[in-house]
């Protein structure tokens, strides 16, 4: 799969995913074979005022590329100059986005509350791509709510507006992660635009990958929450094979969190794991009294202790 002038390895591309897709998360992925990864959704706005948390947010390594970094906003002459800002980062793709549906992002009139705006949608992308020499892509949903389905209108605009590719989620705005999402929508953007289609939503396993692309004939597909507690599933799509054992789980839940004290120090680092941990975990024999020690763990050597008192005792949790 191409993207501007950014060839991916495979078509599978992980989803921008706020406090999930972290710089470790993505190296994990990166791992297991991902074709495309991206960085949490950044503002344009904490761009412009040096946010210092957003400096983490926008942390970029070699071995994760090729790279999208995403960024939100809905002013197009601060997302133009803040796309122009940041292009020397080592991201090789810029991505809008018009899908988030958190309130607190569509009441500023960001994410998702773009899909009602068409036009303003447009000049964002136009904005951005006219900017910058790298790729720009931009992720949208189905439509605002089941009365205003646009997306097919949307990715149109954004391919004349100058975006390399589109990424179609098939839920309304509200939906949000409700519901089935539906693939037909992403069929006929497919079928209405020339630029790179990527579907996205109910991708859970090797077979429903393989049936989005065969239903919809998608050029690539994102991931989501899927991927929460289970990175493997990029190589089983890939390669074939079984979930790991829950030891794997548990080696790789120890090195997931070695990877995150050293971006975040042990603090912080423990506390951020706490959420991955319970999702890597998910199905565990006794897994809620093991994710409730894991809430109170504080140190990595803690968690070393519980883990291997799991392994001894896992059936009598």
């Amino acid at each position: 799969m191409r993207i501007g002038n950014v060839q991916l390895d495979n078509p599978l591309i992980a989803a921008p995913m706020a406090g999930v897709t972290d710089l470790p998360f993505r190296l994990l992925l990166k791992e297991q074979g991902c074709g495309l990864v991206c960085t949490e959704m950044v503002s344009a706005k904490a761009i412009y005022y040096n946010n210092k948390n957003t400096e983490a947010l926008m942390a970029i390594e070699p071995e994760e590329r090729p790279v999208s970094l995403q960024i939100f906003g809905s002013d197009p002459v601060l997302m133009g100059e803040m796309a122009k800002k940041i292009e020397e980062r080592p991201f090789d793709i810029l991505d809008i986005n018009m899908g988030c549906p958190v309130p607190k992002v569509v009441n500023n009139g960001e994410g998702s509350a773009l899909m009602k705006q068409p036009l303003l949608a447009g000049r964002i992308i136009e904005a951005a791509a006219k900017a910058i020499g790298k790729p720009v892509t931009v992720k949208i949903r189905k439509g605002f709510d089941d009365a205003h389905v646009n997306a097919v209108e949307i990715a149109h605009i954004a391919q004349e507006s100058g975006a390399a590719a589109v990424t179609v989620h098939g839920r309304t705005r509200e939906q949000y992660y409700h519901g089935k999402a539906d693939w037909e929508i992403i069929r006929q953007v497919k079928a209405a635009v020339r630029i790179p289609v990527i579907g996205n939503g109910d991708i859970t396993s090797p077979e429903t990958a393989r049936q989005m692309m065969e239903q919809t004939g998608c050029d690539g597909i994102m991931i989501g929450r899927a991927l929460r507690g289970d990175p493997w599933l990029i190589g089983r799509i890939l390669r074939g094979g079984e979930k790991p054992s829950e030891d794997a789980v548990m080696d790789m839940i120890l090195r997931h969190s070695r990877m995150q004290i050293a971006i975040s120090g042990e603090y912080m680092g423990m506390r951020q794991m706490r959420k991955h941990i319970a999702w890597y975990t998910a199905g565990f024999p006794g897994s809620s009294k093991l994710r409730d020690a894991v809430n109170h763990v504080e140190t990595y050597e803690d968690l070393c202790h519980l883990l291997e008192m799991y392994r001894e005792k896992r059936k009598c949790w």
